[in-house]
């Protein structure tokens, strides 16, 4: 019985009895080839498309796990390997020029990257046609790929700075500020300034004397404002929170705070009850 060939490495499939005396360099040769497979790695000119070789006994371009592809474009391209071959590949475009790039077996459609698409996807082939290999659907439940990038971003989306947390709205995704889940703070004031504003948190100093921080003109439901007594005065000399047209507690009148390290939150809810204290 003569050797065979596997199907999509085409490795050598020794026959019993066959080879004798050198059946070693068959087997190192198919080793070489398996070890292609794990980890080879190609740099593949395809200025004008390429075809990926798969030939029966011998190491073959296409026959490694991660390809480069280069070469300037000046159209689009197809890189192809035969048909009948089962492999996943990590690929590359590398390529210049704004031009798609088809990775796809000889009687299939591929994968295609766009035209300014310079990414590294994983793929696959089921012997048919080359398949995308990584994805996920969206909380839109829409399947988006995922592609990471060599130039500090994945997916179109650009790193954000430190801290920053993705999110998404199902349709796009973006690198956004945490919520902070409390106030903005600013720096010690010792006069009104200028009306307080929501999401802030104020160190008031009533150390030279008493004062008032008016609240905003206009609020709206889960607006918040915080105070803080910053020198433990405001029994001595009291903190006045100006209604500026709003109840507070319900009641329309000002607020009036006596109390030595007093710290609390004023929360809006409507127009009948106005700021309510979070705490006091």
């Amino acid at each position: 019985m003569a050797n065979t060939t596997s199907t999509t490495l085409k490795l050598t499939v020794q026959a019993t009895g066959e080879n004798s005396g050198t059946w070693g360099q068959f087997t190192n040769t198919n080793l070489l080839i398996l070890e292609q497979a794990i980890g080879g790695y190609d740099a593949v000119g395809v200025t004008s498309g390429a075809t990926l070789t798969f030939s029966n006994g011998v190491l073959s371009n296409g026959k490694n796990q991660v390809l480069k592809l280069v070469g300037t474009i000046t159209g689009n391209v197809n890189v192809t390997i035969p048909d009948g071959i089962e492999k996943t590949y990590i690929v590359n475009n590398a390529t210049t020029g704004a031009h798609t790039v088809t990775f796809k077996t000889s009687s299939g459609s591929g994968v295609t990257w766009g035209a300014t698409d310079k990414t590294t996807k994983i793929v696959y082939t089921d012997g048919i046609d080359v398949l995308e290999g990584v994805s996920a659907t969206s909380p839109g439940g829409t399947d988006k790929q995922i592609q990471f990038n060599d130039n500090g971003s994945f997916g179109g989306i650009t790193m954000g700075t430190a801290g920053q947390v993705l999110s998404t709205d199902g349709t796009t995704a973006s690198f956004t500020d945490p919520a902070a889940g409390g106030a903005a703070w600013q720096a010690v004031i010792t006069a009104d300034p200028a009306n307080a504003v929501a999401g802030n948190g104020y160190f008031c100093n009533t150390t030279g004397g008493a004062f008032t921080v008016t609240l905003p003109t206009t609020a709206t439901i889960g607006d918040f404002i915080s105070f803080i007594d910053y020198a433990g005065t405001f029994d001595t000399n009291n903190l006045t929170i100006g209604r500026n047209g709003h109840n507070i507690q319900g009641t329309a009148a000002d607020l009036t705070v006596g109390v030595e390290r007093a710290g609390f939150t004023l929360v809006y809810v409507d127009s009948t009850q106005g700021w309510l204290l979070q705490n006091n």
